[in-house]
């Protein structure tokens, strides 16, 4: 989707300003929060095509939580959601096979961190393309 455009919600300024650059380079808008509220914020006022989102912000679960209350939603119902996240590393726990899961995990995607520039890429195309 030419032009889409995507919002990332992670509290690192390092990976938002990373992915930011990765994803404007390819020519998709880029709209960014550091936390989940700022994030539900930005995700009614600015509509994105894509939500990219950490699991631990804030708290260790606002990833799960807004992911849930975004696919509770309608208007937001059918916007892909990819996780992408380092809580393995944290946790130990493989959320991965959770994903997908309407209860736990509601997401359309899951990457961990670090993540491949070209697999990232890919996972982006993927998710937008089968949105339309």
């Amino acid at each position: 989707m030419e032009n889409a455009k995507i919002l990332i919600a992670d509290d690192d300024q390092d990976i938002r300003e990373s992915l930011q650059a990765l994803l404007e380079y390819q020519q998709y808008t880029v709209v960014t929060a550091a936390n989940r509220e700022e994030g539900m914020k930005k995700i009614k006022t600015e509509k994105p095509d894509l939500i990219i989102l950490d699991v631990m912000m804030t708290t260790w679960q606002d990833g799960f939580e807004m992911a849930r209350e975004l696919k509770d939603d309608p208007e937001f119902k059918k916007t892909p959601i990819l996780m992408l996240t380092g809580i393995k590393d944290q946790t130990g726990i493989d959320f991965k096979s959770t994903a997908g899961d309407p209860t736990w995990c509601p997401v359309d995607g899951f990457l961990e961190k670090p993540v491949e520039r070209a697999v990232l890429l890919a996972e982006v195309q993927r998710l937008l393309s089968e949105k339309t």
